[in-house]
């Protein structure tokens, strides 16, 4: 990829409410790494397994029923981002000590070089990124 003349790559995939596309979107990630030939890429497992969490996440609090999320992986040459877009309401946030369940964010957190919430009209958009090098 030459960074003055082409777009970083970027596939979009839309998923229903349904557990079915936790894995749809595991699948959907792993065809991709293949096709940007970062299938053997050491940190694809971490990548894979954070895909789960914030899919569900997203799945269980952020899409509305009757509603999609859509599914966003982007790859510059030296970061791959994936996104997830829901139009629900709340922030997410990482679980503590007295939390029972919610530790998908704490997953992310640990496995991501950088993850965040960012906003959008209407709902979030919560992203990890990882670094290729």
């Amino acid at each position: 990829m030459i960074a003055a003349t082409e777009l970083p790559y970027q596939r979009d995939q839309f998923y229903a409410r349904d557990r079915r596309s936790v894995p749809a979107a595991r699948h959907f990630t792993r065809w991709t790494l293949h096709y940007w030939g970062l299938s053997e890429w050491p940190r694809a497992d971490d990548l894979l397994l954070c895909v789960s969490e914030l899919v569900t996440n997203a799945l269980l609090h952020g899409v509305p029923p009757g509603r999609r999320l859509l599914f966003r992986l982007k790859y510059d040459g030296e970061v791959v981002r994936i996104e997830v877009h829901d139009s629900g309401t709340g922030v997410p946030r990482v679980a503590d000590d007295a939390d029972e369940g919610g530790r998908g964010l704490l997953l992310v957190s640990a496995l991501a070089d950088k993850w965040g919430v960012g906003e959008r009209d209407p709902g979030k958009v919560v992203w990890a990124e990882f670094v290729r090098s």
